[in-house]
């Protein structure tokens, strides 16, 4: 009995270093590394240009200008780079360069902070601009970078690693976005904490040496990866060869493995090596060189439209061009209706875990619905929940007032020249600070017994019900694109893309941010609420075009899943026997 005990405690041991060695936790341990930085650098980087400015958005509204301009612009092009070179290269690259933009925009940050006024007075203070300048241009190449990096890993060697297991495919992709979740609500809080009991020198410092330390780690842990997954080492290059290097890879690999070596990238990159010098043989203009990007921009788009899943990645973009998510948008409406911080604080954790909520039922529902019937069935669910938010734009305690004009602030600022606002204590515009106390002194339900207390937030509660709500089906219907970008592209493209889907995402947000500011009064807010519902319900009608043309009336019932899962659970039982 006790060897009996003795033996499963060894297998459960061993068990358990093999996960922890493997692939896949090696990624998701890189992935945490990468989030959490990620997710401290972009929460101090905008409250670091705020306090630079003069407790003003201006330079974190250029900034967020820039990024978004940027992506849009360049999506494409960074997805092509990331399609025409080797996985380890790729990774390591952009590792690099995002980790090192982001140390020197640490360390140009501590500069200005403690030398401020000296710069202020150095050549008539363009000195200072410069040093704002570069911050944003370096911290807009840190953004570039970090999109090729997630492309690269959340896009392609995910997939690889996940192999033919869709299920598997699913768990890592779920797994990933939680981890995404969490790192959103503790590394804000982390950071947030040294500024506020150390200072923003010991902040931008504490940021730099993160990165420093992340990136070697996060760099060791990709090479282990990829060492651990031969199959990295094997990247098509082109559309029409993908399944001839298919079959030709396995060779390679069948060869390698009874010789105990593991596939040379070079040998798998063999074909790209001779196409590319087919290629290149041919003489190229100088105007054809400075043209390319455009050409590969061109290209990117067209690609996009042509895939089977292009109406799929144009509903999950649709649903960037709303104000219903815990942005700064959502929290300086939550302000002028009365909310705390500690308030909004608790209600973001309950979004968070909403989120995982969500990331739990996509996995659940995939593998009894099939794939593409989750999307629709994660969609009807967020368009249900935001029924909340609608109405609540007609209850008591809401601000709507249509005979308010939502272009009456910006007429007021740039028409009759009344200057901008600046922010209060509470980091909150202080037109919102005064319209609150407004409305709230001029609400008589305020003043009477306590039970009326509750009225003017029943507006407000039903909103962000609503908005909690939705992050269930919000983050199934993410994940579902995702995983249908992941099948349905092929290999050579995945990079391109994905480029373009970010790109298309980037435009809808800067949308998003366009309508705030030519409506940005709280009467406004309501119709902002209604239009971005709207725009929500288009994207899950144009995934419904695409689930119906895939399954037809099928889509209605989850008693057979779709071919493609069928095919696949298939697969993997004939592998299994």
């Amino acid at each position: 009995m006790s060897k009996t005990r003795g033996a499963e405690s060894a297998g459960r041991c061993g068990s358990c270093v093999s996960y922890f060695t493997s692939a896949k936790f090696l990624m998701y341990l890189g992935h945490s590394l990468s989030s959490w930085g990620d997710r401290m650098w972009h929460f101090a980087v905008s409250l670091f240009l705020v306090e630079l400015y003069g407790n003003s958005l201006l330079l974190t509204a250029v900034y967020g200008l820039v990024v978004a301009g940027s992506v849009l612009f360049l999506g494409a092009i960074i997805g092509d780079w990331v399609d025409k070179n080797p996985r380890l290269k790729v990774a390591q690259t952009s590792l690099i360069v995002q980790n090192v933009s982001v140390i020197i925009c640490g360390i140009i940050l501590m500069v200005v902070f403690l030398y401020k006024t000296k710069l202020l007075s150095m050549y008539q203070g363009w000195l200072l601009t410069l040093c704002y300048i570069l911050v944003i241009t370096i911290a807009n190449i840190a953004n570039l970078a970090s999109t090729a990096t997630s492309i690269t890993i959340q896009r392609d060697w995910i997939v690889v690693v996940a192999g033919e297991d869709r299920s598997k495919l699913a768990d890592m992709n779920a797994t990933v976005r939680r981890i995404d979740l969490l790192t959103n609500i503790l590394a804000p809080l982390a950071v947030g904490q040294i500024m506020t009991f150390g200072s923003a020198v010991i902040s931008c410092g504490f940021i730099a040496g993160w990165n420093l330390l992340s990136m070697c780690a996060e760099y060791f842990l990709l090479w282990k990866v990829y060492k651990k997954t031969p199959a990295l080492a094997i990247k098509s290059c082109k559309k029409e060869d993908d399944q001839e290097l298919k079959q030709l890879n396995i060779k390679v690999i069948d060869a390698n493995s009874n010789n105990n070596e593991k596939p040379s990238e070079d040998v798998q990159l063999m074909g790209e090596n001779n196409m590319v010098s087919a290629e290149t043989s041919k003489k190229e203009t100088c105007g054809e060189r400075i043209t390319e990007p455009f050409r590969t921009f061109r290209d990117g788009w067209v690609a996009y439209y042509n895939q089977s899943v292009f109406w799929a990645g144009m509903g999950l973009a649709f649903l960037y061009m709303t104000v219903l998510g815990f942005d700064c948008i959502t929290t300086g409406y939550a302000y002028t209706q009365g909310l705390s911080g500690s308030v909004l604080s608790i209600l973001m954790g309950a979004s968070a875990i909403s989120g995982i909520m969500g990331t739990v039922a996509f996995t659940w529902l995939r593998k009894k619905c099939g794939l593409v019937r989750t999307g629709f069935i994660a969609g009807v669910t967020q368009l249900g929940s935001l029924v909340l938010c609608v109405v609540s734009v007609f209850m008591p305690g809401s601000p709507l007032d249509l005979t308010v004009s939502p272009f009456q602030d910006i007429t007021t600022r740039f028409l009759e020249g009344e200057p901008l606002p600046t922010l209060s204590p509470a980091a909150v515009p202080q037109e919102f600070s005064t319209i609150s106390i407004q409305n709230l002194l001029s609400n008589s339900s305020l003043t009477t017994s306590e039970p009326d207390v509750l009225i003017p937030l029943t507006s407000v509660s039903l909103l962000f019900a609503g908005v909690i709500a939705a992050r269930i089906g919000l983050w199934s219907f993410d994940l579902t694109v995702t995983q249908l970008l992941q099948e349905n592209v092929i290999e050579s493209e995945r990079g391109i893309i994905n480029g373009v889907q970010n790109s298309m995402n980037y435009l809808l947000d800067l949308l998003h941010f366009i309508m705030v500011i030519l409506g940005p009064n709280p009467e406004a807010f309501g119709l902002l609420v209604l239009i971005s519902v709207s725009f929500v319900a288009m994207g899950h009608i144009m995934y419904f075009r695409f689930a119906f043309k895939n399954l037809g009336t099928h889509l209605f019932s989850c008693s057979s899943l779709d071919k493609k899962t069928v095919a696949s659970d298939q697969q993997q039982g004939d592998s299994s026997v």
